[in-house]
């Protein structure tokens, strides 16, 4: 199959390395000067610096030569940016002869509060297959040929399988999913619950602590999902609490790097500029806040990070406040309404 990825950072690379070694190929990436380097030297120092990319994998900063050579309806377009550059990549694709599109980011676009299948929604007008790629990922795992599943989300049935063909097989394992919305907002808000996973290790508050966050994230997650039309089964699986707690527990995690920094006492525009990049969870964090309250959801976690990373609230101060929260039924996972 020809498949193209649109996004050279670390993601991107990881599938398009993954990929290769199947198909055919293409990476494309914004900076000619990245590409370029990455062409002559088979490593892509910025993006995703100690893997060799293999011989078959075609690199470009061309975009309309990559695109080529994904159209048609045989061929498929992956795009692997942020949310923040998903609206202008996709509206790009809206006339361009791309049949299928899927996308790996995870979050909510941060002015307008937009899922990414709604932002393609939008920009691309419903002229093409689309869907999103989640699941529990690190990239670097993933270029290194390891383990990994993921699940397909998308309302065309004829795409889940294309893409289930092309890329289960090896040590990648594919699921097909039909609830785009669960699986988008579970890819989202795991990102919240990591930073704050983060700062409850950096404090050394213990891995009683580390569970309880987890399980109540979880329980947070589902909250806000069903909500927005997500199925409760969707957050007991892969892009559920399988990403939940990857990220919330493994240190290749750029938000539980985030959680871990504030924890020490440093800012978060120290801990963004050391870590390299903007953690989807910060950008996240505020959306959600707004978005649980227009939605009448109570997320009593994820609104704190938000007021730690936001509002300048201690740590300290927002643990003892949600140790004090009233108490209620363990199993009221759909409980709604804020008090």
């Amino acid at each position: 199959m020809n498949i193209t990825v649109l996004g050279a950072g670390a993601w991107g690379t990881a599938i398009a390395i993954n990929l290769a070694l199947r198909h055919s190929v293409v990476l494309w990436g914004r900076k000619n000067s990245v590409i370029v380097d990455a062409g002559n030297t088979r490593q892509n120092k910025v993006g995703l610096p100690g893997f060799v990319l293999p011989d078959p994998l075609q690199l470009t900063a061309d975009f309309e030569k990559a695109v080529a050579h994904a159209s048609g309806e045989d061929g498929l377009a992956i795009v692997a940016t942020s949310v923040a550059g998903l609206r202008e990549v996709a509206g790009n694709l809206r006339n361009s002869g791309i049949a299928n599109l899927i996308w790996l980011c995870k979050g909510f676009e941060e002015n307008t509060g937009l899922m990414p299948s709604q932002v393609v929604s939008e920009v691309t007008a419903n002229r093409l297959n689309t869907g999103v790629l989640s699941g529990p990922s690190f990239a670097q795992e993933v270029a290194a040929g390891l383990p990994c599943a993921l699940t397909i989300a998308s309302k065309s049935s004829a795409l889940r399988q294309r893409v289930t063909d092309a890329i289960n097989g090896g040590n990648m394992r594919i699921y097909s999913s039909d609830d785009v919305t669960g699986v988008e907002v579970g890819g989202a808000v795991k990102n919240i619950l990591a930073i704050a996973t983060g700062m409850s290790d950096g404090l050394a508050l213990g891995m009683n602590a580390r569970a309880a966050l987890i399980t109540r994230g979880l329980a947070e997650i589902t909250r806000l999902g069903v909500a927005l039309g997500g199925r409760l089964e969707t957050f007991m699986g892969l892009t559920g609490m399988g990403d939940l707690i990857l990220t919330c527990t493994g240190d290749l995690s750029r938000n539980r790097q985030v959680g871990l920094g504030l924890a020490k006492g440093k800012s978060l525009e120290a801990v963004i500029a050391e870590l390299g990049h903007v953690a989807e969870g910060v950008r996240c964090a505020q959306t959600v806040r707004l978005l649980s309250a227009r939605v009448g959801v109570e997320m009593p976690i994820a609104n704190a990070v938000a007021g730690i990373l936001f509002d300048k609230v201690s740590i300290k101060s927002t643990v003892s406040q949600l140790l004090s929260r009233h108490v209620r039924d363990e199993t009221d996972v759909l409980y709604r309404r804020n008090h």
